[in-house]
């Protein structure tokens, strides 16, 4: 196809309700070409970067620590109010990280060319590389004069709990970074992101998102800790996807006040990650669907599990995949970093994706994924 059938493209993508396949098949007629759309082995409108996924959010260092122990055996009831403890620790790593980074990592494994916007410091220039390598648009990334790039602090016990804290250092500037120049770079988004950053940052993509009337997934997670209620409700409200594990679903209910019927309510679908249940997938006057785990082969570290499974949700969509499968990519992605120390340390291969895939869900459904893999 030609450039200019490519632009018709993406047109009709921002403009209707169209699947990015669908939209190619018009453009063609059009432009009077053709699009074998069929023939096996052809790569979704994904992988050519047609979809402009903009992912907001944090872009950080991970100092990851291990403690043979078990956290609860330090923890004695009745004098939690008073914790003053000190772990020595076995090991130390310290790896890229960040939510927003971590999803982009995946994504970009996965053929996709997400659109990374945050705030690091001048320290950044041997991670922007290495993103730029995995398929990762850093183009929109503000860099500090100012503040180092973020820190996460993480140590992970023998029973895989983990007990962490969070520097934020420049990713407090986000909520100066507007999403209208990074539409006019792109010549439109078709999906924002809203993934934990700083609070103000968080509210002001979701308003600009909501405003422009770009299709949003809200991703609050270890930021609800932080926000309130009224705040949870601006990031919610009228998002396309929203994003929660089980225990981050418990704390949006408490602090919004919502319950889970009044959640679905206010979004298109709900995803939650159950552990080792697999995912929760809900809409509205639907019942609810569970898409199980990828068996592991091995637990070594969960940090960035529910980043992977983010990477491989999103690339999933934009590769036009039914929300089901696109769980299913999500797992296999996440089940790749639990066997791996650090969030973007794991890789791809094809064969061993479609045969896991093939293992834990059958092979039509890892055929339709296969469909949207890179080779």
């Amino acid at each position: 196809m030609t450039v200019e059938a490519w632009t018709r493209a993406r047109l009709i993508r921002l403009r209707t309700a169209h699947s990015p396949r669908r939209c190619l098949q018009i453009a063609a007629f059009v432009a009077g070409q053709s699009v074998p759309l069929a023939e096996p082995g052809l790569r979704r409108p994904v992988v050519c970067g047609f979809v402009n996924t903009v992912l907001t959010g944090s872009i950080a260092t991970d100092h990851l620590m291990r403690f043979p122990g078990r956290f609860r055996d330090s923890l004695l009831a009745g004098s939690l109010e008073n914790v003053s403890l000190s772990f020595l620790v076995d090991e130390l790593v310290i790896r890229r990280g960040g939510v927003a980074a971590n999803i982009a990592y995946g994504m970009g494994l996965l053929g996709a060319r997400p659109v990374l916007v945050g705030a690091v410091g001048a320290d950044f220039a041997d991670y922007r590389a290495w993103l730029e390598q995995h398929g990762v648009d850093t183009s929109s990334v503000h860099v500090s004069d100012l503040a180092h790039t973020a820190r996460f602090l993480c140590t992970t016990d023998a029973e895989l709990n983990q007990i962490a804290s969070f520097y934020a250092g420049a990713m407090s500037e986000a909520r100066n970074i507007s999403l209208a120049p990074v539409a006019e770079r792109l010549g439109g988004i078709d999906l924002v992101v809203v993934s934990p950053n700083d609070p103000e940052a968080m509210l002001r993509h979701t308003q600009e998102a909501r405003s422009a009337g770009y299709p949003l997934l809200a991703d609050p997670s270890q930021q609800l800790a932080r926000m309130e209620g009224p705040e949870l409700r601006r990031l919610v409200q009228g998002a396309a996807y929203l994003v929660t594990n089980e225990y981050e679903r418990d704390l949006l209910a408490s602090k919004t006040g919502w319950t889970d019927e009044q959640v679905l309510e206010q979004v298109g679908v709900r995803l939650t990650t159950i552990g080792s249940k697999g995912v929760e997938i809900q809409r509205s006057g639907e019942p609810a669907i569970t898409i199980p785990v990828v068996p592991e082969s091995g637990k070594v570290d969960p940090t960035g599990v529910g980043d992977a499974f983010r990477a491989g949700l999103l690339a999933g969509l934009g590769g036009d995949l039914p929300v089901p499968a696109c769980a299913r990519l999500g797992s296999l992605l996440a089940v790749y970093v639990l066997e791996t120390v650090g969030p973007q340390e794991y890789v791809m291969d094809r064969h061993d994706a479609v045969v896991r895939l093939t293992d834990a869900y059958g092979p039509q459904a890892a055929a339709e994924i296969a469909a949207v893999l890179p080779d």
